[in-house]
């Protein structure tokens, strides 16, 4: 190439600046420009799927606090505590016909042990002509609380859903409940139970409602309320991640109330000593209260969801709008039922046939408590690495409960060792926190933004319900652990059934509830000029812009 003379050089016209920094605006995309787009596009698109801010920590960890403080109540204080402090109030029942020195099964036993199991089983308490033991006395006050609760979530879910106080109304009946635990023991007579069970089952049943809710509140915070395909993994790791935490946590609550009991059983007065247990769980109940101080969540979507097709009467009735949230509660109501009565016939058994020896029993509770602690952190990494859904694990612990009742049934002639039990404890453990952790996740995954309440509400009576029939049906039978394990071991297939073989999906229930969207390509953007026919903008720069921020729990 020639090179130029300095005189073309000097004969070559130069243009302004002006006009040279103008020919750049043109040629170059005015980057600044399209970021704000972005950036108005996307606050635009959160608003227009209802995304929430992120929950902190505090707001996380008062959520886990309020599931230390009242998992007990269904688990250890009322089919626990409960019918042993009745023991107390009725007449010592008749010596047995191989003694106060043998158990039920011919092995040794100590005359206290086979004394406060003869109490609890004894049909002691008369009404007309009707002879109940302080087990079946617990089962009646406990169903006289759930056919009270029953209309009372129904007006108390529209609060949670449309009002602006839902805290207070978990904070008020949580102290409600708490209040009724104090004066267990005030009065030395078996007439007084059934309310006070009552009311703590009223109060309980909607405690777990408004943890529930709060759970798919929380989520919708941590990934957004309507999400693409993509990023549904994300939803599912953070709800089981929440759930599970909560669950383990509960646990340990339960594992402090439990050994409190065993030590209090071998005072002197076995009556006030129970009354002092009564008067420790109301106070840690109530100490959970201290979650409406850090939860300022509320549901802000409900203001464009209310409409006039949807009158609060019906509210409570919407989840059967939805196959996959209904179809949930069957799994809710046989996972509830099943684990209970396993723990309750196992127990009744290990006491009053076995007769385990020292501190055995203590051990096979803090086992059945404590052991959750490690296993369901560690099936949450198992989700994650087999890519399960809630079905899928709700699923794995259903074959729990059916492995502990099948071999218990199998066995049931033979005389178990410590060892046996203590290891059945640890897996029958994990199925009960398995189920109850992913029954959860998989309601809230089912239940549209602006009705988590009344899906909670359904998901926490029905939990109370299959608890209630699974300890009453234990409890009616003492003695005759095979046909506790073989209901069980049914019921735990029946499950199993449902799950596979029903209209039941996580990811088509999510999709159904609003949650997993299309592409935005397909819809367009909620933001005018920012779709199809406005600017254009690369996929790639979506969708790390959709990845932007990570989720942190």
């Amino acid at each position: 190439m020639a090179e130029l003379t300095q005189s073309e050089i000097q004969a070559t016209p130069r243009r302004p600046r002006a006009v040279e920094d103008e020919e750049d605006i043109i040629s170059t995309p005015d980057m600044h420009n399209v970021a704000m787009k972005i950036q108005r596009a996307r606050e635009a698109y959160e608003e227009y799927v209802g995304n929430q801010n992120k929950p902190s920590k505090g707001e996380v960890f008062g959520w886990y606090f309020y599931g230390l403080c009242s998992y007990f109540i269904h688990t250890v204080l009322v089919p626990i505590m409960f019918p042993l402090i009745i023991s107390q109030t009725v007449p010592k029942p008749p010596e047995p016909q191989q003694g106060w020195l043998r158990s039920y099964k011919g092995l040794e036993c100590t005359e206290k042990k086979m004394q406060v199991y003869a109490s609890l089983i004894h049909p002691s308490i008369k009404i007309n002509d009707i002879h109940l033991s302080p087990l079946e006395w617990t089962s009646v006050a406990w169903v006289l609380g759930l056919i009270l609760a029953a209309p009372v979530l129904s007006i108390f879910s529209v609060h949670l859903d449309h009002g602006q106080n839902q805290q207070l109304i978990a904070g008020a009946v949580t102290a409600i409940g708490a209040l009724f635990c104090l004066p267990a023991g005030f009065f030395d007579t078996r007439w007084i139970f059934p309310p006070y069970i009552a009311a703590i089952i009223i109060a309980h049943t909607i405690g777990t409602t408004f943890h529930a809710r709060h759970l798919g509140l929380m989520v919708r915070g941590f990934v957004g309320s309507a999400i693409r395909k993509s990023r549904f993994p994300d939803r599912k790791a953070v709800a089981g991640l929440l759930s599970v935490y909560s669950t383990a946590a509960g646990c340990l609550g339960a594992a402090i109330i439990s050994s409190f009991i065993y030590y209090m059983l071998r005072k002197p007065d076995s009556f006030t000593s129970l009354w002092v247990v009564s008067i420790f769980s109301g106070l840690i109940w109530l100490s959970g209260t201290a979650q409406i101080f850090v939860t300022t969540r509320t549901n802000e979507i409900i203001k464009k969801t209310i409409t006039e097709s949807n009158p609060k009467s019906s509210h409570i009735l919407s989840i059967f709008k939805y196959p996959h949230a209904a179809g949930s509660l069957v799994g809710v109501f046989l996972s509830s039922f099943t684990t209970m009565c396993i723990f309750t016939g196992g127990v009744l058994y290990s006491v009053g046939d076995l007769c385990l020896e020292g501190n055995n029993i203590l051990y096979l509770w803090l086992i059945y408590f404590i052991f959750p602690l490690l296993s369901l952190p560690l099936s949450h990494q198992l989700q994650q690495i087999i890519r399960a859904d809630a079905v899928k694990m709700q699923l794995l612990g259903f074959l729990l409960s059916t492995a502990t009742s099948g071999f218990g049934f199998y066995f049931r002639d033979k005389n178990w060792k410590v060892p046996h039990l203590l290891f059945f404890s640890a897996v029958h453990s994990t199925s009960t926190g398995l189920l109850y952790a992913f029954g959860r996740v998989l309601l809230m995954d089912c239940s549209p933004a602006g009705k988590e309440g009344a899906f909670s509400a359904w998901f926490s009576w029905v939990r109370g319900l299959g608890i209630f029939a699974g300890f009453a049906l234990a409890s009616a039978i003492p003695g005759n652990v095979q046909r506790a394990f073989a209901v069980s071991f049914c019921t735990a297939v029946a499950g199993i059934v449902v799950l596979i073989f029903g209209n039941i999906d996580n990811f088509r229930g999510a999709k159904a509830a609003g949650h997993v969207i299309e592409q935005q390509s397909q819809q367009g953007s909620p933001v005018h000029g920012l779709d199809s026919g406005g600017v254009e903008v690369k996929e790639s720069i979506i969708k790390e812009a959709s990845h932007e921020e990570k989720i942190e729990v």
